[in-house]
């Protein structure tokens, strides 16, 4: 399974870097064929609007009649006569927009000027507000150059017998013109983003769940061998102990019979134990559990379960350090899984010490405004950073180096995280490895 996963992965990614690669190209194809498509609807329409200016008007005709300027019966003296002196600003914007909106052209922003003459002779005559600035930054940058478009048209009237004589010119810019395709295709270019974006969701979502059902297969036959362990011993136990009572020696052995029958029922306490650990495992998982919330003051809690490890940490010479300083210790809670949380963190703290250090635990009880904080603090063997992170997921057990001797399913933490949840606190915890853990555990407090 693993090597089918990693082919499926190598797979999915190629098709991923494939899709983005022709993705990337596509656009790039767009983007240079609408630079084209502007040039040349720009092109167009600027000839037009060019041979519309170069045409004599019956309008132009009268506003140079009330100039007072003589309008000759025929269009030959008519070159001499300047655009300016023919058509207003306003009507030249008319004319050149008619001509862009023809060739589907009035979107994109043009400059233009009209000159007299053209090159470094030219006379300006009407021209667009940016047009002077972009003409001088044209000709200091060369970059700007490869990226506007430039072409001149002449504004060529016909005499009478049908030649035309250019002497005024329409000068166009087309400025930032890959900027300006860019805009042009926004909405398909969104859709292409949007789209690679998905794709690429898609395939994390995918590598995400197959490396999660890996992950899953790998704690699930853990979680069976751990399982199978926990129960063996156990059974072996009974069944030795069963064997022993069959034997006539200790039948007439009334101390015996006691001692093989209490065996008997403390290996099947911790087996109906492990039994009940998993059922509950279950029923939080399903968010199933019911919470008989009651009024409880945790010191009262913490003291009674520290009475309960005097035996554990006698043999092993440690102790327990007290510092119950909040003066608000009282919570809305359910008994059983608050003294099961608590029961949880100190056994910890007792199982994961160092087999040549004495345990020392010290508990603390702060406030701050609405909660009751609970600080427990051991000199055990601490976790590593991995171990911090994945420390409250289910079935996961952290390596305890050479210690042997600590059994469980990898439910504890989880178990505990749960029921801090439930009653809408919060917990971390911060370990050195080889130096001990902090677990703190943050509970709102029944305000007076």
């Amino acid at each position: 399974m693993k090597k089918a996963i990693s082919v499926s992965l190598i797979l999915v990614a190629i098709s991923l870097i494939g899709f983005v690669l022709l993705q990337v190209n596509w656009v790039i194809n767009i983007v240079q064929t609408q630079e084209q498509k502007i040039k040349f609807r720009v092109e167009q329409s600027a000839k037009e609007a060019a041979d519309s200016l170069g045409s004599v008007s019956s309008v132009a005709s009268l506003r140079l009649r009330g100039q007072g300027i003589p309008i000759p019966n025929n269009n030959f003296l008519f070159p001499y006569i300047k655009i300016n002196q023919r058509f207003s600003q306003s009507e030249v914007n008319n004319i050149i927009y008619k001509a862009l909106k023809n060739h589907e052209a009035e979107k994109y922003q043009i400059e233009y000027a009209i000159t007299y003459g053209i090159g470094s002779d030219a006379i300006p005559e009407l021209l667009t507000p940016n047009f002077a600035t972009i003409a001088q930054q044209l000709a200091t940058d060369s970059l700007l150059n490869l990226n506007t478009l430039i072409r001149s048209f002449p504004i060529a009237p016909e005499t009478d017998d049908g030649n035309p004589i250019a002497q005024e010119f329409l000068n166009v810019f087309v400025p930032n013109l890959s900027g300006q395709a860019w805009r042009s295709l926004t909405w398909i270019l969104v859709g292409s983003a949007l789209l690679t974006l998905i794709t690429i969701s898609a395939f994390y979502l995918t590598v995400r769940t197959m490396l999660l059902q890996r992950k899953l297969s790998k704690i699930k036959s853990d979680f069976i061998n751990n399982m199978t362990h926990e129960f063996k011993t156990p059974l072996a136990t009974i069944s030795l102990a069963v064997d022993a009572l069959h034997n006539e020696k200790v039948q007439g052995n009334k101390e015996k019979s006691i001692y093989f029958s209490s065996i008997i029922k403390e290996e099947n306490r911790r087996m109906n134990k492990h039994v009940e650990t998993i059922l509950q495992a279950a029923l939080m998982e399903k968010q199933e559990f019911n919470l008989n919330k009651s009024k409880l003051h945790i010191h009262s809690i913490i003291e009674h379960l520290v009475d309960n490890f005097s035996l554990q940490l006698f043999d092993k010479e440690g102790e327990v350090v007290l510092h119950l300083n909040a003066s608000n210790d009282l919570i809305e809670g359910d008994e059983v899984h608050i003294t099961n949380l608590l029961n949880n963190l100190i056994d910890n703290a007792v199982k994961y010490s160092k087999p040549d250090v004495p345990p020392r635990i010290v508990i603390t009880t702060t406030n701050s405004a609405k909660h009751l904080i609970i600080q427990i603090e051991d000199n055990g063997i601490g976790m590593s950073k991995e171990s911090v992170k994945r420390i409250f997921e289910k079935f996961y057990r952290a390596h305890t180096g050479n210690l042997h001797n600590v059994k469980g399913f990898g439910l504890g933490m989880t178990y505990v995280k749960d029921i801090v949840d439930a009653h809408n606190g919060k917990i971390k915890v911060d370990s050195n490895y080889g130096k001990g853990s902090v677990f703190v555990v943050d509970l709102p407090v029944i305000l007076n």
